[in-house]
């Protein structure tokens, strides 16, 4: 149960800090938004491991460190429920709702693969650097997790929609729906790049992980060992 909270909490504060600094018009969001996440990485890392992303948590499950897919779907209800709670409280606050979406000017193509470039990058920084033997007591995982974020929300938000999350995604499109400012039609986009992002991290983290094979040259002939 502790597990479930903690990555309630850590994805309730991550959609807060999206929603009110967006609908707020913080010029540096996608610093507040990444840092956000950094602070709640560390507040929860030693406890669930602080995915407060479904997308993350699926490329931990498919590297097999979850318990098991029971813990998996745990994990995923805990995190959109935040994701509900934090939009109901912006729109507590501001009288607002908000929803990440895609640029005008973008198509569906270009914004799906933004969602699956960044957030498989954010899903291998987050099993290299904490999921790792390798790396394994570092103090600088939170640090990179958050910074991943930050990258992806000024290189790809303004084309995405920003989200990186399928969490991120349900929270926000849910609650404007269900307020009358918007539809559903762009859940689909938040939840198919993200989930598809984190299982080729996964992947391509068990290449990483693999050690390389041991090249053994053939020990050369000494003069008294060739044939006549």
């Amino acid at each position: 149960m502790r597990n479930y909270l903690t990555e309630f909490i850590g994805t309730f504060f991550l959609v807060l800090t999206i929603g009110l600094t967006v609908l707020g018009g913080t010029e540096l969001a996608p610093l507040a938004i990444g840092s956000s996440l950094m602070i709640m990485v560390y507040m929860g890392g030693h406890v669930s491991g602080g995915h407060y992303n479904p997308a993350v948590s699926l490329a931990v499950l498919l590297r097999g460190k979850m318990a098991s897919p029971g813990e998996f779907v745990g994990y995923v209800v805990s995190q959109c429920a935040g994701a509900v709670v934090a939009s109901l409280v912006v729109f507590a606050i501001l009288g607002k709702t908000f929803a990440p979406a895609p640029a005008a000017t973008a198509s569906t193509m270009s914004a799906l693969l933004v969602e699956f470039l960044y957030t498989f990058a954010l899903a291998l920084v987050v099993l290299n650097s904490a999921a790792s033997a390798k790396t394994h007591g570092n103090s600088f995982y939170g640090i990179a997790i958050g910074f991943t974020v930050v990258v992806a929300a000024f290189a790809g938000g303004p084309i995405s929609g920003g989200a990186f999350n399928p969490a991120v995604g349900f929270g926000p499109v849910l609650v404007n729906a269900m307020m009358g400012d918007g539809t559903l039609g762009n859940l689909w986009l938040y939840w198919v790049g993200p989930l598809a992002g984190g299982a080729v991290a996964a992947g391509v983290f068990g290449l990483q992980e693999r050690e390389p094979l041991a090249l053994h040259a053939e020990p050369s002939r000494t003069p008294e060992s060739r044939p006549a």
